[in-house]
This record gives structure tokens, sequence and C-alpha cells, in this order.
């Protein structure tokens, strides 16, 4: 009785995530284009218009690498959900999506699947509906390197994100914060692990420092997944019968922030970026490349969008982010991505103050087609 007991726990989280995360975007305007509350630092980086420099769009691009492997897009559809009747209904919607649009995507995590069967068929249907897409596979920190590689096995993924979670589970109320064992634990999927593994936050960011450490345990992918976008901390917190934890939202770092405070280190002592969190429109997803994300992951805006029309409303959606990004590479006389970093940024605002607090130039972003 007591595993029925967790098992069933353990979906109603599940909803409780996909019911309150939808929820954080449909308080906020039309899906796709939504603000993504006050203060998202995507806001303080504003590209400088150079009126004479605009290529046409036809000679823009966009090809990238994930993983070492060669994709259309630099843009993935982020870790989200799984584990449910209606989960398993979503992933197999986003799925769809990605297939028809080229891009990779991830789910959300599997460890309920890998404690109950009955949750498996939610994540596979991702490799049913897109057999030849580039999928990862994605565990908790906490969870093994056995359990790691039957995450892997159950979807057939390309890839693996290990998701480190420790405000969520700080405030999660059936959360478990033993976060002493985590870098053995990281050190030890990678190790095991027959697929790139990429380690992300949930959305509360990864300093340089943390970089580092990761690059030290040989982590060569790392997704920044900043503060802006859906968030667990309110999630759990409104999960909560008291709501005790609310004093503690804006914690973290945006996405913007750790890839400047990136940028501080050399190449060689952090992992390859990718960046998520608060990404709202197309001008978002250039601000990520253009502060060096290799790629951007896009999960809030379309979440709610699959929720809302299902997969053709958001291969709509998908195509529109698509081709808006190629329109304004052009417009800012961006031929390719190394070309997009090159592109002169100002910094303002908090964004501004968080760079000179930490000893980054802001105005070399500022200058950057000069030298």
């Amino acid at each position: 009785m007591s595993g029925d007991h967790d098992a069933e726990r353990r979906h109603d989280r599940k909803e409780d995530h996909v019911r309150l995360a939808t929820g954080q975007w449909e308080q906020q305007d039309g899906p796709g284009e939504r603000p993504g509350g006050a203060g998202n630092e995507f806001d303080d980086l504003e590209f400088i218009h150079h009126a004479l420099d605009a290529v046409p769009p036809e000679s823009v691009d966009l090809g990238a690498e994930m993983f070492g492997r060669p994709v259309a897009w630099p843009l993935y559809i982020n870790g989200m959900t799984g584990g449910t009747e209606h989960t398993g209904r979503i992933n197999q919607q986003l799925a769809i999506a990605a297939r028809e649009t080229g891009l990779a995507m991830g789910c959300g995590s599997v460890s309920i699947a890998l404690d109950d069967p009955d949750a498996r068929p939610g994540f596979r249907i991702i490799r049913e509906e897109n057999p030849d897409g580039l999928v990862m596979a994605n565990i908790g920190v906490g969870r093994s390197a056995e359990d790691a590689m039957r995450a892997v096995d159950l979807l057939g993924a390309d890839a693996l994100q290990v998701h480190i979670n420790a405000v969520q589970e700080t405030v999660m109320p059936e959360g478990s914060p033993r976060f002493g064992d985590w870098m053995r634990g990281i050190e030890a999927i990678v190790s095991a692990s027959p697929v790139p593994v990429l380690v992300k936050e949930v959305g509360f960011g990864l300093s340089a420092r943390t970089l580092r450490r990761l690059a030290d345990a040989g982590v060569r992918y790392a997704d920044v997944s900043g503060r802006g976008g859906t968030d667990f901390l309110r999630i759990e917190n409104d999960r909560r019968s008291d709501g005790d934890y609310g004093y503690l939202t804006g914690f973290g770092q945006s996405a913007p922030a750790c890839l400047l405070d990136a940028a501080t280190l050399e190449a060689a002592s952090r992992p390859i970026l990718f960046a998520s969190g608060g990404v709202r429109n197309p001008l978002d997803v250039l601000k990520a490349l253009a502060l060096g994300a290799e790629a951007v992951g896009v999960a809030g805006a379309f979440l709610s969008t699959v929720v809302e029309v299902g997969a053709e409303g958001l291969i709509d959606l998908i195509g529109n982010w698509q081709r808006h990004v190629c329109e304004l590479m052009a417009l800012l006389g961006a031929v390719d991505l190394p070309a997009l970093r090159r592109t002169d940024l100002l910094i303002r605002g908090r964004l501004g103050e968080y760079t000179r607090l930490r000893g980054i130039d802001a105005g070399a972003y500022a200058r950057r087609r000069e030298s």
C-alpha cells in the first residue's frame, strides 16, 4: 500500500506542476509573446542598430551543433513533464511538434517512470512520435548512474539532462535536500553514460563557480537555466499549505547573468553552454545566442501553447519563431552564429549592475564590432 501511495503522490505532483506552470503563463499576455513577469533581465539587453549592416535573409545560416551533432536550428524544446496519462499526451504533442519543425526535445524528469512502470508510456511516446529526432532524457541529480542509464534506454535518448534543483527541493513539501553527494553522483553518471550528459538548473541559474566545478567533474555540456521563466520556487510554494517561502521569490540568477558570468572563464574551464529560463520570444533567443549560448531552450511558452491549442498550434508558433530568428539575424547583419556573437549589445538596468558587481566589462559588449 505504501508503494501505491507514493506513486499516487508523484502522479499528483506531476499534474500540479503542469497546472501551476501553465497558470503562471495564463496570468500574462498572449501565447508565445508573453513578458514572463516583471524583472526579466533579457529586457536589460539591447542590440545597437547599425542601419547599413543588414544582409539578405537568404544569406543567413543558422546551422549549429548540439552534442557534436549538426542541427538545423539552435533552438530546442526543453524538458517539461511526463509520468501521467495527461502529461503523456502533452509529451506526445510536443514530440510531434519537434518532429515537424526539426527541433531537439527534452522531457521532464524520468524518475517517476523508473519507479512506476505505469508511468513509462508517457515518456516512450516521445521516441515513438519522433524516431529520428534528437531526444534528451532527464533525471534528477540525486539518482544513481544505473538509474540514469535506465532513463536513457527508456527513451532511446541521444543525450541525458541531469537537473540540479536545490531551491526546488528546499521548498517542495516532500523535498529531499540531500545535497552533499551531488558532485559524486554527477561524476558517476558522466563516467557511466554512453551518451553526452548535460547538467542543467531548473530556473535559478548556474554561476561561473558552479560551471567550473562541473567542468572539473568531466561535464561537457551545461544549460544555465536561469530565473525569469517557469518559477518552480513559486510552484512548490503554492503546493505548501502555508505558502511560507514566498519571501524567496526572485532567488537566483537570470540566464543572461549566467552567460555573462560564464564568459569570464576560459573556454577550457567551463562546459559548452546552452541557455534557457525566461525565453519569451525570438528576440530573447537571439540575445542568449549573442551572449555565447550554443543553443536555446524554451519550456513555458511552448508548454502553454501546446496545452491551449495542441501540436498544430505549437508547430505554427515554432515556425513563426524560426522565421523571425532568421529575419532578425539578417537585420543585425549576422550571417551565422559567430557573427551574431560579434554584434554590439548594451547591458542596462539590474543586469548592468550585476556585471559591475561581478567585475565584468559591460562596455566591451557595446563595442564588439569595433574589435
